[in-house]
């Protein structure tokens, strides 16, 4: 397909639908558009009840910041469906659908998810210029590591292993990382006013928990000397208030059964009731204190569900955009995009907003450093260990602009925000939502051959 110039329908990759084509003209469409926003009801409640919960904790217990917790373990879970979709891509569809799915929805992670932590916020949240910057760095050398590997249409094992390299030097920043920040405080602070200047207002309005004032601006304690990763433990003794309330813990926390009060609430409620039945069965409640202990496996078995539900949205989508007529070019980078991208959204939204900017901003960025990763470890394995006699065949078309996307919206992210004062604010959001839609209408003229040269079309078509 590669060399006559088309690509394979989304809908190759799953199974058929509960219709034909003119079932779903007549009316069936209806109900897959309930399945999907059925399937968003479930993901959020996924988050909000079992996954971010489960974050909390193990923030506690390692005593991570947030921003280091959203670019770690936050990325890691809501970026379960990208792995997933990697794995499938190298072993089972023998295709590009992981490098596709990654990279064309990139632009999305970072500009789309921005907007509607801005739009859909209710509070304004103070960001720190580190992590922000150390992300936004991570995440444009990992880009540019990918783009280097497929520029020749062929991935070898050590560049798959390099990919995991860089993946690996990251994590040992992050283990650095109050360290490093307080070095460079020191350094560029004299010379940087409106960096000490957003890190004083963050602590103001908004501390970070372990952040402390010592000789300069907002320096973060750090107590043991083996790893910069670890903090006091009296630091965390608040820890669990700033998601979820989790500082009821040891009086128990109410039962998701308990119905609530706004007559709204209560509709959507019963609707969501088969679903919270399934993972209250499935999913341990480390909310409360008898499942406390079992943190790592509500994190673990909440990204399955997480990956489950959104591949099961993503081809509810497919076939729903399919059946009214959307051009899969515009599929891929609309509806597509964010479908595979609905748990970071959801789970960004709902940190920025209880005021946690900086978590939700790491996870933004540091969930797109983890699919670079997702799709490291796939092709590592298939090039060391399965099929060592030759490089996997990639397809690299269209290269040149999707480098060029990814450069500049990790660049364009970076000046909003700092335009912005260094807060997620409705003015942020529609920034963001504004320079979205610029990119996403010139991917898909580009796709399209209005501009360039490289038409794309569907085999078979």
């Amino acid at each position: 397909e590669n060399q006559t110039g088309c690509v394979l329908s989304s809908s190759s990759e799953f199974p058929e639908g509960f219709f034909t084509p003119q079932e779903r003209k007549d009316g069936g469409i209806v109900i897959y558009l309930i399945i999907i926003l059925y399937m968003f009801l479930a993901v959020s409640i996924v988050c909000d009840d079992y996954f971010l919960p489960s974050l909390e904790i193990i923030s506690e217990c390692l005593g991570l910041s947030q921003d280091v917790a959203g670019a770690t373990f936050m990325a890691a879970g809501s970026s379960a469906p990208e792995l997933v979709t990697a794995f499938l891509g190298v072993f089972v569809t023998k295709g590009d659908i992981g490098v596709s799915t990654i990279l064309g929805s990139a632009i999305y992670n970072l500009l789309g998810i921005s907007a509607a932590c801005g739009l859909f916020s209710t509070v304004v949240s103070r960001l720190s210029c580190w992590p922000l910057f150390r992300d936004c760095l991570a995440y444009a050398v990992s880009a540019a590591a990918i783009l280097a590997m497929i520029s020749d249409n062929r991935i070898y094992w050590y560049e798959s292993a390099s990919l995991l390299l860089i993946y690996g030097c990251y994590i040992l920043v992050l283990c650095f990382d109050i360290k490093i920040n307080q070095y460079l405080m020191k350094k560029f602070s004299p010379c940087c006013t409106c960096f000490t200047k957003a890190m004083e207002e963050n602590a103001e309005q908004q501390p970070l928990v372990g952040w402390r004032e010592e000789s300069g601006p907002l320096i973060r304690q750090q107590s043991r000397t083996d790893s910069g990763i670890f903090q006091d433990e009296l630091d965390y003794s608040q820890l669990s208030t700033s998601l979820h309330g989790l500082d009821e813990i040891s009086e128990g926390h109410p039962s998701v059964f308990t119905m609530p009060e706004a007559d709204m609430k209560r509709i959507l409620w019963v609707l969501s009731l088969p679903i919270i039945t399934l993972l209250y069965l499935t999913i341990p409640d480390c909310r409360r204190q008898f499942w406390r202990n079992w943190f790592m496996v509500t994190f673990l078995v909440s990204a399955a569900w997480i990956s489950a539900i959104t591949y099961v949205l993503v081809w509810m989508v497919t076939i729903a955009g399919e059946t009214l007529g959307i051009p899969e070019s515009v599929m891929g980078l609309t509806l597509l995009a964010a479908g595979t991208s609905v748990p970071d959204t959801v789970a960004s939204v709902l940190v920025a907003r209880k005021g946690n900017g900086d978590m939700a901003m790491s996870n933004i960025v540091g969930s797109n450093v983890f699919d670079m990763l997702c799709l490291g470890i796939p092709w590592f394995i298939k090039t060391a260990f399965i099929n060592t006699s030759g490089p996997i065949e990639v397809n690299s078309s269209g290269l040149t602009y999707t480098a060029i996307s990814l450069i500049c919206s990790v660049v364009f992210i970076f000046l909003a925000v700092h335009l912005n004062g260094w807060k997620i604010d409705k003015k942020f959001g529609v920034i963001s939502l504004v320079l979205y839609l610029v990119f996403t209408v010139l991917s898909i003229l580009y796709e399209l051959g209005i501009i360039g040269n490289n038409p794309t079309r569907v085999c078979g078509n």
